[in-house]
Order: C-alpha cells, then structure tokens, then sequence
C-alpha cells in the first residue's frame, strides 16, 4: 500500500515559482499513476495535474496547463509539482494521491486513494 507525504509549501508572491514534493512510501509506487489536487479556503477539493505510471502522460486542469508541471522519479518514489508564474487563486493546501495501479482516472476525487496531509501554498500579492 502506498503512503504519500507532501512538502514544499511556503508563503510566495503573485508570480513565484515553487516546488513541492510529494515523497512515497510502498514498493508498488513505480505502478500507480498520480495526482496533484488542491483545496482552497471554504472551497471543494479540486483537480491540478495528474502523470501515469512512468511518467510519460501528464495532465493538467486548464487554469494550471503552461504554468505547472509534474514529473516524476520511480528511483526514488518521488513526485514534484512544479509551479510557476504563480497566482493569488492558487492560495491552497496541495495534495498528491493515487488512482491506483496503471491508473487512468486520477482527475477524479472520488477515486484517488493514500491522501497525504497535505502542504499549504500561500501566494501573497
């Protein structure tokens, strides 16, 4: 069973970059596609990217595509969250998770399984 830890957050002003990591526990991690969702303040849970297994297909929410991206090292079951240009409406706690092995539905809340805790990004104007 995979476990997720996020990390990365901090306080940044509109048009920052900043990079958060979201580290992996399990020896099935180099099969589980992945996603990055966000939750703002007295907002639902939303989707911002997902990668596959390998890392070759990424996929991103429209307000985040150009502007963020994700990768991942099977080596050593890390993902990152690359964002830059970043934007006061990106204000939000950031989570990564899984669909699940060979997964091809990590844009879907409802499906994602191993939440972390979560990192709080605050962008500042």
């Amino acid at each position: 069973q995979v476990q997720f830890v996020e990390s990365g957050g901090g306080l940044v002003q509109a048009g920052d970059s900043l990079r958060l990591s979201c580290a992996a526990s399990g020896r099935t991690f180099n099969r589980c596609a992945m996603g990055w969702f966000r939750q703002a303040p007295g907002k639902e849970r939303e989707f911002v990217g997902s990668i596959n297994w390998s890392g070759r297909i990424t996929f991103y929410t429209p307000s985040v595509a150009g502007r963020f991206a994700i990768a991942r090292d099977n080596a050593k079951n890390t993902a990152s969250l690359q964002m830059n240009s970043l934007k006061l409406e990106d204000t939000a706690v950031y989570y990564c998770a899984t669909c699940g092995l060979y997964g091809t539905t990590c844009y879907l809340s409802e499906v994602m399984s191993a939440w972390g805790n979560g990192t709080l990004v605050t962008v500042s104007s």
